[in-house]
């Protein structure tokens, strides 16, 4: 990898290296917030990873070499992406550059003794490491781990890690494609940097590098665990290894096993255990989705000298053509897409952040399955949604165009180190092994499924089609297990304004519907500035939708487009932001989710969302919601009382929503604003209340509530949470039209990710920021924000 960037060459000073860490703090540079100066830490020593603190600026010629100057390099944390963003107006060739992270650290005797391998969960959009000036690994594409072995490379004194980041489009692999000029070519960005962990780890000369638990014959007596082991060895090993593998479920062993070999080969040796007896494992399900760890064993001549665990969750999850069934038992998929990208950072978030996203989707969203669209995400994300009990579609790296032969190499590649990073998740029920919106491309689908049979035989393939020619084309190969055909629906309505259809589904075949709505029916642009019209439109778009894949079994389901707004420069989109996210970009519902939320039995708590404002003032509409006011519930009966008078009774509208569990409600609330009338909203289930709602239509008690997700995060430079910033009426509902400037303000051992100074009206009244820790500070971090004239709350944060 090669290139210079362009008028950033000053960053650095091409004479000998001084003593690292001889120079005066550096401002963090980090994740899009400027932050207080920082004196540069000792070199850590490294164990089972690396801190959160890294150098970083502009690559130059020699900025990989162990004695180049880097004393006047940025001190960074990380994840970390590598300029400073904002919440809007993203300029992809403000990263489009050559970069370089650098580390020193010292290594432990233990750790030179054994053999030692480098992990980047990943790096956008490509990275070349050097380790103490000899390259060791390459690799292009952002969202899978680049491993490499570093045994012997390793001093006794200061070592440097240099990771070269290459941020540039056009770059030939996937989702990029060198022939399209810009990124705007996809319907996302793809801002650089190190934006996930990074870990250097020891093992013994003979290890387990993999373990896969296929999982056999789950719905019968005969239940069993193959526990397919890669045992890579340094040498030959001659004398006896067994392999021993143990089952254990809330904290109780329930089978074990082992396996017996004479010697091993230098290189990879694949071993099976198989586990058996297995009838008292509880099986993992959306309500109870209860885990299992399997923990395997190597021991070499009688001496145990590496372990592997595993966390996984036995179930049964099969496509069909008459719908889904999850353990034997139809379950119609209801769920949303899921783009990675935040505010102020792009991809750059902890494992915090990521998890909360699952958490949103499933508790507040009532997701039973999530799109990641289109790359694989996170594992800290998958992680959640193994424990919440959310399944998961995961797919290739790619958008709508299949490159050149080497472009489908790396597609091909990404595949296998897709699978074998997620295989043993339990919440994944399908592998997207085809680029989203592409048809044709039979030798090359026909490879990755088949790939996907090798390395998985549980799990089914999938790629999602769209338009007349995707609906009508030709079936791709699937593997012996089964495919699924999904559709990315946008019928449109006609007439305008009527419920979207969706087409039927393929005959003989399982089918999803992998995306509707999104920006392509109704309206651009689903704003929280945008007409109470709009937004109620967005909500009503999405129930009918899901009513309409709910009338027939053999819609496996519908995962909307999408869970949150994303940064895009392709089409609808605004001011570098594409809107079609029933949450915002900042994680906070829009009228939009109203929807989603009710959707849930009320026994995990009653539901009142209106899918509009109670709001009088400038930019509302001064008569009232109107006469088709939607109410969302999963309440048998509404009460809703207008200024005190005769209260009216109101009923789900069943006749245009017969088939959602819990449909809208519709009420007559055509109002004289001028009077602020107050509403109350009460929900009935069985005759007895179970949740009554207050609306102020009378501003001069709003407030701007401050509000962080977590009280407590750690103080290791990199755990982040988020702080949401909301402008409420005085009962906690959400007051639109807001105005004037926000300033937000940290004190304490935090990091301000975000804008300092936030436009409120340009967000709607609702906006966020993010707090990161400061690496062994701990203390209390108050959020505060300051508004011209309505007040506001602050928020407290222990870093532990």
């Amino acid at each position: 990898m090669t290139g210079e960037p362009s008028g950033r060459a000053s960053w650095f000073a091409a004479h000998p290296r001084r003593s690292f860490l001889l120079g005066a703090g550096a401002a963090i540079a980090g994740s899009g917030a400027l932050a207080a100066a920082l004196s540069r830490p000792a070199p850590p020593v490294a164990r089972d990873g690396f801190g959160a603190d890294w150098l970083f600026g502009p690559f130059v010629p020699g900025s990989t070499d162990p004695d180049f100057d880097d004393g006047e390099m940025a001190l960074v944390s990380v994840p970390h992406c590598v300029v400073p963003l904002s919440w809007q107006d993203w300029e992809p060739s403000d990263w489009q550059r050559v970069w370089v992270y650098r580390q020193h650290f010292l290594a432990p005797a233990q750790l030179r003794r054994n053999r030692a391998f480098l992990r980047f969960d990943g790096v956008l959009s490509a990275a070349t490491v050097y380790l103490n000036g000899r390259r060791v690994a390459m690799r292009s594409g952002g969202y899978l781990p680049l491993s490499c072995e570093v045994t012997g490379l390793l001093t006794d004194k200061d070592n440097v890690l240099a990771v070269v980041v290459d941020g540039r489009w056009q770059q030939n692999t996937p989702p990029d494609l060198p022939e399209f000029p810009n990124p705007t070519a996809i319907d996302f960005y793809q801002p650089a940097g190190l934006y996930r962990d990074v870990q250097l780890t020891g093992v013994p000369q003979t290890y387990l590098s993999d373990v896969y638990a296929q999982q056999i014959a789950v719905l019968t007596p005969n239940r069993e665990v193959l526990l397919h082991c890669t045992v890579d060895s340094a040498k030959a090993v001659k004398g006896p290894v067994r392999l021993t593998a143990e089952l254990s479920q809330h904290g109780a062993e329930v089978a074990s096993s082992y396996t017996d070999l004479t010697g091993l080969p230098k290189g990879n040796t694949e071993v099976t255990v198989s586990l058996q007896g297995l009838d008292a494992v509880q099986l993992w399900d959306l309500d109870d989705p209860v885990l299992c760890d399997i923990l395997v064993t190597l021991a070499v001549d009688g001496r145990k000298v590496h372990t592997y665990p595993v966390r996984t969750g036995l179930r049964d999850a099969q496509f069909t053509v008459d719908g889904f069934r999850l353990n034997g038992k139809p379950l119609k998929l209801f769920g949303l897409n899921r783009h990675q990208w935040y505010p102020f950072v792009g991809g750059a978030m902890p494992d915090r952040v990521q998890r909360r996203d699952a958490q949103l989707l499933k508790e507040e969203l009532n997701c039973t399955m999530v799109r990641c669209s289109h790359y694989p995400q996170a594992t800290a994300f998958l992680d959640a949604c193994d424990e919440l009990g959310l399944l998961v579609w995961e797919e290739l790296p790619g958008w709508d165009h299949v490159g050149d032969t080497a472009w489908q190499e790396l597609a091909v590649r990404d595949v296998h180190d897709m699978i074998v990073r997620d295989r043993n998740h339990p919440s994944i029920i399908v592998w997207g092994t085809r680029v989203n919106e592409t048809l044709g491309q039979y030798a090359l689908y026909g490879r990755t499924d088949q790939l996907a049979a090798e390395l998985d035989p549980m799990r089914p393939c999938t790629g999602a089609v769209a338009g007349e020619r995707g609906y009508v084309s030709p079936l791709y190969p699937v593997k012996a297990a089964g495919g699924v055909f999904s559709f990315n629906d946008y019928s449109r309505p006609r007439p305008a304004g009527s419920p979207p259809p969706l087409r039927p589904p393929r005959r003989g075949v399982p089918y999803l519907v992998s995306e509707a709505i999104g920006t392509l029916v109704g309206s651009a642009y689903f704003r929280r500035t945008d007409s109470l019209a709009v937004q109620r439109e967005q909500s009503m778009l999405h129930a009918w939708v899901h009513d309409h894949a709910a009338s027939d079994p053999r819609y496996s389901g519908l995962l909307g487009w999408c869970g949150f707004d994303y940064p895009s420069g392709w089409y609808h989109h605004y001011r570098g932001v594409k809107y079609p996210g029933v949450m915002d970009f900042f994680r906070i519902p829009k009228l939009g989710a109203a929807f989603y939320r009710a959707q849930r039995d009320p026994s995990r708590g009653a539901v009142i969302e209106p899918a509009f404002y109670w709001d009088f003032g400038p930019g509302s509409p001064p008569g009232g919601p109107g006469r088709d006011a939607i109410i969302w519930s999963n309440c048998e009966v509404l009460v809703v009382t207008v200024a005190g008078k005769r209260p009216i009774t109101v009923r789900p509208d069943r006749a245009r929503f017969p088939h959602l569990a819990y449909p809208p409600f519709s009420v007559d609330l055509r109002v004289n604003g001028r009077t602020r009338p107050e509403l109350t909203i009460e929900g009935r289930i069985g005759g007895q209340t179970v949740l009554r709602r207050r609306f102020s239509a009378d501003p001069a008690y709003d407030t701007i509530a401050v509000t962080a997700d977590d009280d407590q995060i750690i103080a290791d430079g990199a755990d982040t949470t988020r702080v949401a910033l909301r402008s409420l009426d005085r009962y906690g509902a959400p007051r639109p039209h807001a105005r004037g400037v926000l300033a937000v303000a940290v004190k304490g051992p935090g990091v301000l990710i975000g804008d300092p100074y936030l436009d409120f009206g340009a967000v709607g009244g609702a906006a966020a920021v993010w707090v990161r820790s400061m690496r062994g500070t701990p203390g209390t971090i108050t959020v505060s924000a300051t508004h011209p004239f309505v007040n506001t709350g602050t928020a407290t944060i222990e870093s532990l």
